[in-house]
């Protein structure tokens, strides 16, 4: 009985989690109409890369949007389906995971095909870049007039100066409308086309969760064994050592020649690789264990 209770309150509390990442997903929404609806003469921060790749891809095409949207969803309500399904069994769970994987994995290769063979970036939708009360601050100034700035008078000849504005304040502003050669770009440019053994290398990237959530599966009476793990990491290891090799061969001036965007993509994949070490069998043999151990 207490179990039972102990399930509900779990179930109850990823609900409510999911319930406030999908409105915070429907917040998002109505700031960028609220953004989009502020004249042009107040002042907006510049949007970073990946704001401006992605907001240029969900606006030319509803697919996009739509199939973004839904990966997004899927990520936000992934865990409550799956412990709703557990209670059903673990073949029940495993199919309910496995189901969930293939259609993200689905979404991100009709991505891939839309986006003209690019890869993809995390999260595929614009990610929240502007404070809700800034959008206040904007339009109370536009209501009431600025005040007038303070000034000095000259002791001779009785003449009023207006005083400097504060030099840090200057060299903020300053610094923040200064363009680079990436600012500059159309936004479909700051991502390569990738052709050859780096598509393949980003299609096994996409299938690579399907194919440990199948794997897993299969070895899912035995939770220490290392089978689904080395299949998983090897996977994703192969995918990125394809993707490098590729773009030091095509992009002109080879890794470094890349942008700013594929970059930070690069890089986040990277501390991604990260989670292998408290995942499946290496957690049951390796990380568990030691977290026992200084627990």
């Amino acid at each position: 009985m207490q179990s039972a209770r102990f399930k509900d309150v779990e179930l109850a509390s990823e609900s409510l989690h999911s319930g406030i990442q999908l409105l915070s997903l429907y917040h998002d929404s109505l700031l960028v109409r609220a953004v989009s609806s502020i004249p042009s003469s107040v002042a907006r921060e510049k949007p970073t890369p990946h704001n401006r790749y992605t907001k240029f891809w969900t606006q030319k095409s509803p697919s996009y949007r739509r199939l973004a949207l839904l990966i997004t969803v899927i990520q936000y309500t992934e865990l409550l389906w799956e412990m709703a399904a557990k209670r059903r069994g673990k073949k029940m769970q495993w199919r309910v995971v496995i189901v969930l994987e293939l259609a993200k994995a689905i979404c991100r290769l009709m991505l891939l095909k839309l986006t003209d063979s690019r890869p993809l970036l995390t999260p595929p939708l614009p990610e929240r870049e502007i404070d809700p009360a800034s959008l206040d601050e904007g339009t109370s100034d536009l209501e009431s007039p600025p005040p007038e700035p303070s000034s000095w008078k000259m002791p001779r000849t009785g003449l009023e100066l207006p005083s400097l504005p504060n030099s840090g304040r200057v060299s903020q502003y300053l610094l923040s409308k200064v363009l680079t050669a990436e600012d500059v770009k159309p936004p479909a440019q700051l991502l390569h086309r990738i052709r050859g053994t780096g598509y393949l290398a980003e299609v096994l990237y996409i299938i690579r969760p399907v194919v440990y959530a199948v794997a897993m599966k299969k070895f899912a009476n035995d939770r220490k064994s290392w089978a689904p793990w080395l299949l998983g990491f090897s996977l994703e290891y192969a995918a990125r050592q394809m993707c490098k090799r590729e773009l030091e061969g095509t992009v002109p001036g080879g890794l470094r020649g890349l942008t700013q965007l594929e970059r930070d993509e690069l890089t986040r994949r990277a501390w991604a690789m990260g989670w292998w070490g408290v995942r499946g069998a290496f957690y049951e043999n390796v990380t568990g264990y030691v977290f026992y151990l200084y627990s």
